[in-house]
Formats: structure tokens, sequence, C-alpha cells
């Protein structure tokens, strides 16, 4: 199955869960949110969204500046 996160392509094998996809990227530290398909995914429910083929990713981490 291919999924694209943040605009790389990446394959998985089918049934993924964006909790499984986070932790195999090893960011579940990093990332403080996430979107498929431009629409959040709420972080209580990352171990239950399973990801379809072709779906697309954003996995973003907020940055302090100033």
């Amino acid at each position: 199955m291919t999924i694209i996160i943040n605009g790389e392509t990446k394959e998985f094998n089918e049934d993924i869960t964006l909790i499984e996809i986070i932790k195999s990227l090893q960011v579940e530290d990093k990332v403080m949110a996430a979107a498929v398909n431009m629409e959040i995914v709420k972080k209580d429910q990352w171990n239950s969204y399973t990801l379809n083929n072709e779906d697309k990713l954003e996995l973003l981490q907020f940055v302090g500046g100033g």
C-alpha cells in the first residue's frame, strides 16, 4: 500500500494505523498533529485510524521561535 507522507511516497502493509506509521518512522515524540487528505485526525484516534492506499498524510511538529 502506498502512502504519501509529507510529500514523500512510502510503502506499507495493508491495514496500518496512523500510530503504527508514526512509530515505524520513529517520530512519535516529535509529531504534534496529523492530517490525512487535508483532514485533521485527533490524537486520541491515532490508534484506531486506518489509512487507505494513496492517502496523503501530513505529520506536523510545532517549532518554537522568537
